[in-house]
């Protein structure tokens, strides 16, 4: 049974019995009736876990505002020797110091009341480190394709599971899920002026989740940032976008909890890539990407579909115009390196000779080393 109306609780009065009298009445009606949630399977654990989780990244938090306070008062020894440092670097420094003196030297009990502090930090650290391994393990075993969409992680996940309940059959749409994280549209409109506002109401630390998604992809995604850039063409505010981008992630949440679909598989570009003889650095220069996004894309920790479909194609043209002697040059090139490492990787290689068609050949083949191990030359 939900809770009873406010409006009218301060209208009639507040009472037991007239408290009792609107249960029962609001129950034979029909108004205030819901499936409750389960609070018996893993979504309930993700919800503990989560708990421990917020109050140990709250005691951080305190404890590093609490030694930078203690560093602006500190003798200027101290305030000189950290107060520079970064918080990680500050923190390792600090607990890796040895305080000695008398308990009645400033100087001494400030560092160590840093040391103890910084210990601490160290600790809850760990303990958030075990939490998220705790979570991302639940997320593994009951609901894995949640993490395979865009900016989705394991802090937006459990947040997400932990609003919609051990029993998602309590939602009967995406409109109802889109109501219960705050995200559904407000009419705002007034006169000839049509518009939408924000939501208030529904589960704020869902809401919050759902920014954070939307954060991400219009940092990282192609179209959720060219979507932003044609709505802001049409004159929309900053703020109405990220409303219209938190409905758009609400939906497609909620696709993925009750009909989930895996990622596209992109661990082939790597071995398309090697085929080729392409660098990564030649990829993303013609994709006008950074190689360092391109070489996440191929290890499976960056989903960008646009980008893998684009790359795919352009690595599917090339490989009807491959260059055989840049591809013998790159031969050169990795065996004389491989050669001039040799002593150290315990190879014995031959330098490359006059024959290039033979030595290209041999490049792509596995190389024999001393103790009948296999060097992939890629």
């Amino acid at each position: 049974m939900n809770r009873p109306n406010r409006a009218a609780r301060r209208l009639k009065g507040k009472s037991d019995p007239l408290d009792a009298y609107q249960a029962a009445k609001s129950v034979l009606e029909g108004r205030a009736t819901s499936v409750p949630k389960a609070k018996d399977g893993p979504v309930e654990c993700l919800r503990i876990l989560r708990a421990g989780r917020a109050s140990a990244i709250k005691a951080r938090t305190a404890a590093i505002n609490q030694i930078k306070g203690l560093l602006v008062s500190a003798p200027d020894k101290l305030r000189a020797k950290y107060r520079a440092l970064a918080t990680s670097a500050l923190i390792t420094a600090l607990q890796r110091t040895r305080p000695s003196g008398h308990t009645a030297e400033p100087e001494y009990v400030t560092l160590l009341t840093l040391k103890a502090l910084a210990t601490r930090c160290q600790s809850l650290a760990a303990e958030i480190a075990a939490a998220d391994a705790a979570l991302q393990e639940i997320i593994d075993a009951y609901a894995p394709m949640l993490c395979d969409l865009p900016g989705v992680g394991t802090d937006v996940a459990s947040q997400l599971l932990v609003t919609v309940g051990d029993n998602p059959d309590r939602l009967g749409n995406e409109a109802q899920f889109a109501s219960l994280v705050g995200v559904a549209p407000v009419p705002a409109s007034s006169g000839k002026t049509t518009r939408h506002r924000l939501s208030r109401g529904g589960d704020r630390n869902a809401n919050h989740a759902l920014y954070q998604v939307v954060l991400v992809r219009m940092a990282s995604c192609q179209r959720t940032k060219e979507y932003v850039a044609k709505r802001t063409a049409e004159g929309k505010s900053k703020r109405e976008i990220m409303r219209c981008l938190k409905r758009y992630a609400a939906r497609e949440i909620y696709r993925q909890i009750t009909n989930p679909q895996p990622a596209p598989d992109n661990s082939d570009l790597r071995q398309m890539r090697t085929t080729l003889g392409c660098t990564i650095s030649t990829a993303a220069h013609a994709l006008g990407q950074w190689p360092s996004k391109i070489s996440l894309l191929e290890r499976g920790l960056l989903r960008n579909d646009t980008l893998a479909s684009s790359y795919r194609q352009w690595l599917t043209g090339q490989s009807g115009k491959v260059d055989h002697s840049v591809v013998v040059e790159r031969a050169h090139a990795e065996l004389s390196d491989l050669h001039n490492r040799g002593e150290s990787h315990g190879l014995d290689l031959p330098l490359p000779g006059g024959r290039e068609d033979a030595f290209a050949r041999r490049c792509f083949d596995e190389v024999k080393c001393p103790d009948d191990r296999q060097l992939q030359v890629s």
